[in-house]
């Protein structure tokens, strides 16, 4: 074996020896209600079908106009869906309801206190709320078609609320994970320009009300300091007419939405006719070179694929009441609790906290109350409720239908707990495969027309073509047991158009590694590259093993370790950082780092820290560590490289193979006692 084939063995290549697992059946009970039981779906959507086929998804939404063209490929590969056509994504989710719906549930939020009420607004009670926070957005801060806006707010409800008035208006609305600090969202919206940031002043996490607004100041710093000035910050209050944080105002740039309001009451907005292909918001997704990617979806073709997959994928139904206990800031909340099931006319719930407070009862009480019907969450938040309530859904009246699982891949033995024990061995599981950049589902079982099986992803969904490459491109076949690199043969609506500000990143991260001809016009050119490994079964289904790349995906969430190492680098005594996926009982993977010092320096529990505090403060607390090693130095190849395949193998105890070729083999044994001890 060659050096490269010695010190690169991917993790894909160690996880293809698991075995194939049993299949479970959905009920005829569940079938029997479906939204989709029909097997010739697949071959509506097949290739030869290409792409006219997804005319059946956008015939889910209500048009101001239908579309000249299906897809525009003139600008390949930043692909065009619906071209011509004129939408609205508020309409969709609010107005055409309430003929029928007015008084239905449109959102339930359920505060992380148990002595205070659940909130329910009704599609009318939504629709007054959104048109006249869209009044406050046209007029006050002077907001129209193709602006943007940066969001960083908890889970409350208004935060869609603020998301679909954007998208009334045509408002390009960039949504940051409540967890992430005030520096993090300060860079988004320095990146996609926006003069207005929208906070909350406080929201609970783990029984405490925590100040949110502080981040407002860092953001607005951070922004300056990149060139962007931030007009106004508009600061929806936890409790609209009390202060819960003790971060003082700034005259002329703070406003608090309950007041501005009042001047705005009964107003209503017309939705922005809006063309099909317009950006309808920005989703920030860490990459691996440390700057984050902004991916911007469009309006049509977004919406189009979030409704169609939440119909039959998720089953949902006008009728369900359907909870994903997701962040809105990630793309799961943003497809999966807000655009999706609100176009179809559901009843979403929103839970506010941790779903361990004060209990790990606490989601079966929330589910037997508001009789839940359609579960959605992360393997991580299934591990995390199975190992410290492995009893409790038994002790509640809840039923669900269905249940999915979302964002990375889910262990066999966590899916058979999951749908033994929370799903009562009625529910059907989809473990679903996707990505922030793909907009919805690609790989999943149909519920009612497929078996499960306990750690496969299914086979792909209906209108998704995947192949398998290895490195060269050459195409791996089902059965074959080997991993490769899974991509996606053709464009879909729901992919995102680009990266926002840098095309050319858009091209060399996701297009570039398998492209056929790079100045053609024909899409088969242009496969998609995910950027994940997987095995593909002889059955048809898919088992994804993770990023082939340097992103470790911490419950769910992709942060980059560039991103992490560049953090450690600010700490004044780190000469060199190196990060690496452990593997962790609750969240699947989180960092370790390994640090080396400047000359001069010695290994202390303060310099520890601070590389501890400088992660938390420019990233947020989802990206801490797991451990701090201050080491003599880093394993490395001859010619400098950091082997940080040796450093993630002594973390998580496994092999660390042939060293003799680094230049300082010598270190190795000395890191693994110390991380290991003898």
């Amino acid at each position: 074996m060659s050096e490269k084939e010695i010190l690169e063995v991917s993790e894909a290549e160690i996880a293809v020896h698991w075995q194939e697992e049993e299949y479970f059946h959905p009920s005829t009970r569940f079938i029997a209600q479906a939204n989709m039981t029909d097997a010739g779906i697949f071959d509506r959507l097949s290739l030869d079908n290409f792409p006219e086929c997804f005319k059946e998804f956008a015939d889910l939404l209500s048009w101001y106009k239908y579309w000249d063209k299906t897809l525009d490929t003139s600008d390949a590969p930043c692909w065009k869906w619906f071209v011509g056509g004129k939408i609205n994504a508020s309409f969709n989710c609010i107005d055409r309801h309430l003929a029928k719906y007015k008084n239905k549930a449109a959102l339930i939020f359920v505060p992380e206190p148990e002595d205070e009420q659940h909130v329910v607004l009704t599609y009318q009670e939504l629709y007054v709320r959104v048109n006249e926070f869209a009044a406050l957005l046209r007029d006050f801060a002077g907001l129209k078609a193709g602006d943007r806006v940066t969001i960083h707010m908890p889970m409350v409800p208004e935060l869609p609320i603020t998301m679909l008035a954007c998208a009334r208006l045509g408002v390009i609305h960039s949504v940051v994970f409540g967890g992430f600090s005030g520096k993090a969202c300060g860079e988004r919206a320095a990146d996609s320009g926006s003069r207005v940031i929208i906070y909350m002043d406080a929201y609970y996490r783990n029984g405490k009300l925590l100040d949110h607004k502080q981040n407002a100041d860092i953001a607005c710093k951070v922004a300056k300091e990149e060139g962007q000035s931030i007009d106004k910050v508009l600061i929806w209050r936890r409790y609209p007419g009390n202060d819960s944080s003790d971060t003082p105002m700034v005259e002329g740039r703070d406003f608090f939405v309950d007041e501005v309001l009042k001047d705005y009451s009964g107003k209503r907005v017309a939705p922005v006719q809006l063309p099909a292909e317009a950006p309808l918001f920005l989703m920030y997704t860490s990459g691996t070179t440390g700057k984050p990617k902004g991916c911007q979806h469009s309006i049509g073709g977004y919406l189009a694929y979030a409704a169609w997959t939440s119909k039959y994928i998720q089953d949902i139904h006008p009728e369900d009441v359907y909870w994903c206990m997701a962040d809105i800031g990630w793309i799961t909340g943003h497809s999966y609790i807000v655009y999706g099931p609100l176009s179809l006319a559901a009843t979403t719930v929103m839970y506010e906290g941790v779903p361990t407070f004060p209990d790990p009862g606490r989601p079966w009480r929330i589910a037997e109350k508001l009789d839940v019907n359609i579960f959605h969450t992360a393997p991580t938040a299934i591990r995390m409720l199975r190992k410290v309530g492995p009893d409790e859904p038994p002790k509640y009246d809840y039923h669900f239908k269905h249940m999915t699982t979302v964002g990375e891949p889910i262990e066999p033995e966590v899916w058979r707990w999951y749908h033994k024990v929370v799903g009562k061995g009625e529910a059907v599981i989809v473990d679903t495969y996707w990505q922030t950049e793909t907009g919805g589902f690609l790989c999943s079982t149909m519920p009612a027309l497929h078996p499960m099986k306990p750690g496969s992803a299914g086979p792909a969904v209906p209108g998704i073509h995947p192949v398998i490459y290895d490195e060269d491109g050459n195409e791996i076949e089902a059965g074959a047991g080997k991993a490769g690199n899974i991509c996606i043969r053709n464009p879909w609506p729901g992919a995102f158009q680009t990266i926002w500000g840098d095309r050319d990143r858009y091209v060399s991260t996701y297009y570039e590694k398998y492209c056929k001809n790079k100045d053609s016009k024909n899409w088969r050119d242009w496969p998609y590259f995910t950027g994940d490994a997987a095995v593909h079964a002889e059955d048809g289904y898919y088992r994804i093993l993770g990023r082939i790349d340097d992103v470790i995906n911490v419950a769910g969430h992709r942060l980059g370790t560039k991103e992490l190492e560049s953090c450690c680098l600010t700490v004044e005594e780190v000469a060199e950082a190196s990060v690496v996926p452990v593997a962790d009982e609750i969240k699947g993977r989180v960092p370790d780092i390994y640090v080396s010092l400047k000359p001069g320096y010695k290994q202390s529990k303060e310099i520890e820290d601070k590389v501890v505090m400088s992660i938390e403060k420019t990233i947020g607390k989802i990206a801490r560590p797991k451990h701090v090693y201050i080491v003599p130095d880093m394993p490395k190849t001859r010619s400098g490289k950091i082997m940080r395949r040796v450093l993630a193998a002594i973390s998580n105890r496994t092999d660390v193979g042939d060293v003799t070729t680094l230049a300082n083999p010598e270190v190795v044994e000395e890191i693994r006692q110390m991380v290991q001890g003898d």
